[in-house]
């Protein structure tokens, strides 16, 4: 077993784990207003379902590329400026897609709006861990909770808007210095968490540490459940159990909201099972979800089995970032290598749903889903470092120095 000094507690708690949550809420709400103005973006620029798709793609190659970048600038920066500065750079670049004259402009502008994306992405969780850390107990699901309440706000006001026929160009331009100010606002409650002077600069970029590959499996089969469910249920609903327009257009909205519910209550679950179970728990539960979809001829049996999926796989993510940020000296290194083999799921997955579909049937795509929801149930040791408590668990390499007050503006 290893032994570590305790960790620094936080003088501020209650206001660093607020801060942390709007922050969250605040990445969610940027996400959230882009999602309901692409319809109006692909009118705009006369795009074919083929170049949109193509254009979508760009983010998450922009953010792939871009997160094993974020742990130099928290390392440089320390906690609070580095979650500062790039989710500033985030909510910036929530204007440039309705700017764009033409489909390689898009492209770029959705590349740049990936990449802060994935490394303001990569430094808000390491901050949260390090918060979680320090209060003593599970707050991780939560503040992803939080992340899905604010995309779920901001995409009503995007619907609302789109309804009202505004353009886009104005509204995007108009939330962009609303969330900015209010993201300058929320990062002045962080505890300023640095590096010790002795720590090793981690590298420019590199490829994720072996500690956190297993880790990310884990992530990777939750997100792929997730991004198949979230994308494809619509279609499952119309297509394979009959259902009206109305029903299937509603899919989406009510799989989001199960999530947001589920992650904003999961922290009570994984203080009283620990996570290594609320994992198995989850994994069973989005399995029996997988299975009543699978078996579905009529909405009233898929309806409920997506959102079983959805309660099932909610807390995966958030676990595997505590776990990351404890499963090495580099916490802000070890969730970005977990974000980078965790998203690369959220990347393919709608891609061979689709392209195992068109070979098979969607029915069977949703058979690989749920067998990737039922591994969770076996891996979930991997997850064992969520737990504070763990004897294998050892403490997060980045701590402020003794005497520095973490909650100094």
């Amino acid at each position: 077993m290893t032994t570590t000094a305790p960790l620094d507690p936080l003088p501020a708690p209650r206001r660093a784990r607020a801060s942390i949550a709007l922050v969250f809420a605040v990445h969610g709400a940027v996400t959230g207003t882009f999602v309901s103005r692409i319809p109006w973006i692909q009118h705009r620029l006369d795009l074919s379902p083929g170049q949109l798709g193509l254009a979508l793609v760009m983010p998450a190659v922009g953010s792939f590329l871009a997160m094993p970048l974020a742990s130099r600038f928290v390392h440089r920066y320390g906690g609070r400026a580095a979650v500062r500065g790039l989710i500033s750079l985030w909510c910036l670049a929530l204007a440039l897609p309705a700017l764009a004259p033409s489909l390689p402009v898009l492209c770029a502008a959705l590349f740049v709006y990936g990449a802060t994306s994935g490394m303001s992405d990569v430094a808000m969780n390491a901050q949260g861990v390090e918060i979680e850390e320090r209060l003593g107990r599970s707050i991780m699901s939560g503040l992803h909770g939080m992340w899905s309440a604010g995309g779920l706000l901001a995409s009503g006001f995007g619907i609302l808007a789109a309804h009202l026929d505004l353009d886009a160009r104005l509204q995007l331009a108009v939330t962009t210095l609303v969330l900015l100010a209010l993201a300058q606002a929320v990062c002045r409650g962080l505890p300023d968490l640095r590096a010790p002077e002795e720590a090793e600069a981690p590298p420019r970029f590199a490829l994720p540490p072996r500690s956190s590959l297993v880790i990310g499996l884990v992530g990777f089969c939750a997100v792929f459940a997730e991004g198949a469910s979230m994308d494809w249920s619509g279609v499952y609903l119309r297509d394979v159990t009959g259902a009206s327009a109305t029903v299937a257009a509603v899919s989406y909205s009510a799989f989001a909201l199960t999530m947001a519910v589920s992650r904003l209550a999961g922290d009570a679950v994984i203080r009283r099972l620990g996570a290594v179970r609320a994992t198995r728990l989850g994994g069973a539960t989005a399995t029996a979800g997988g299975v009543l979809v699978v078996l579905a001829d009529e909405p009233a049996l898929a309806i409920p089995g997506f959102a079983l999926i959805g309660v099932g796989i909610a807390v995966i993510v958030p676990l595997a970032f505590a776990a990351a940020g404890r499963s090495g000296p580099n916490p802000s290194q070890a969730i970005a290598g977990v974000a980078t083999v965790t998203y690369t799921s959220g990347l393919i997955a709608p891609a061979v749903v689709g392209g195992l579909a068109q070979a098979t049937s969607l029915t069977v795509s949703f058979v690989l889903v749920t067998a990737l929801a039922l591994a969770l149930v076996p891996s979930a040791g991997a997850l064992r470092r969520s737990e504070r408590n763990a004897p294998d668990g050892p403490s997060s390499g980045v701590s402020a120095p003794a005497g520095n007050d973490l909650s100094t503006l």
